[in-house]
């Protein structure tokens, strides 16, 4: 395989900067590390109609949600509605962190976005962020026509740790007969936590060199789940383990092609079209996990983050 220019200058500069290895620095050190780079080699920033600070509530505190309207509502028009789970490994990222990546998918989606400041691990462990991804989504039907929102068209949409959530909510909501989800965008999603299986591109690209590497799998799985032997197994943990996947909204399944978590990707998609889901699977070769995080830096981040609202628009607009 081989890395776009961008992409291998981007991991020149990464890998020659003197930081400690993700998986030796505190939570503290990650979360600030994440939040840097995520800032600093975002792509610029997209015009919206309207942004505003809202808060849910859940058992034991409140989470944060934050709202992106992408036009000023027409008379009886409704929108459809993007629930966004970011990234970063369950431990860190925040509103602030994807906030360019989900003010392009309002304005380029046209749809009302509702981004979910989730609780992160360790404080909150395993099944919080799962608690909560699927409360966002109760609590976008139920204020979906205070924020000129479709609630018959709701999709989900994340990245790693928020492609994950994104999967699970699905999976969740079918059994629970819960919200009516129209459509799910899994963006280099983590779905198989068990560490187990031998995908070939966890051994290829695990190694530390490009960018995420085994070791920070095994540290973010480590500070996600109290006991890692009973619940790594768990499908609302590693959604590839549900043994039924039949019934679950249409999806998209985007991935990258130096990425560890690439092969694990490519099986949910395939596991999903076995089970009768319409599934678009796409890999962007030559670049690296969390590349749309980094469409700053890296052209094919842009890319991605066109393909992806593009999908997004067909499957929510008639």
């Amino acid at each position: 395989m081989t890395l776009d220019s961008a992409t291998r200058a981007f991991l020149d500069a990464f890998n020659t900067s003197g930081r400690k290895p993700l998986w030796e620095q505190t939570i503290d050190e990650v979360r600030s590390g994440i939040r840097a780079s995520s800032l600093q080699l975002a792509a610029p920033s997209t015009d919206v109609h309207h942004v505003v600070d809202r808060t849910m509530s859940v058992q034991g505190g409140t989470v944060g949600l934050r709202i992106y309207t992408p036009r000023p509502a027409s008379d009886g028009e409704l929108s459809p509605i993007v629930v966004h789970f970011h990234g970063a490994g369950f431990v860190a990222g925040d509103l602030d962190t994807h906030d360019s990546i989900a003010r392009f998918h309002c304005k380029h989606a046209d749809a009302v976005v509702i981004a979910v400041d989730y609780r992160l691990a360790p404080e909150h462990p395993f099944p919080a962020a799962v608690d909560d991804a699927y409360a966002a989504v109760e609590w976008a039907v139920a204020h979906a026509l205070e924020l000129h929102g479709n609630a018959r068209k709701i999709a989900v949409l994340g990245d790693s740790a928020g492609g994950n959530l994104s999967a699970v909510v699905c999976q969740v909501a079918k059994a629970r007969n819960g919200p009516p989800i129209a459509f799910q965008a899994l963006v280099y999603p983590v779905v198989d936590f068990s560490l187990a299986a031998a995908y070939p591109s966890r051994t290829q690209f695990g190694g530390g060199d490009f960018f995420l590497s085994k070791r920070d799998m095994e540290f973010f799985r480590s500070r996600y789940l109290a006991d890692v032997d009973r619940q790594a197994s768990d499908p609302r943990v590693s959604p590839l383990l549900a043994s039924d996947l039949t019934g679950l909204p249409p999806a998209l399944v985007v991935t990258a092609g130096c990425d560890p978590l690439r092969d694990e990707g490519k099986a949910y998609a395939d596991r999903l079209a076995a089970a009768g889901v319409p599934v678009e699977y796409h890999c962007f070769e030559g670049t690296i996990h969390a590349f749309m995080s980094f469409a700053g830096a890296i052209p094919a981040g842009a890319e991605g983050l066109a393909f992806v609202a593009s999908r997004l628009r067909a499957a929510l607009h008639d």
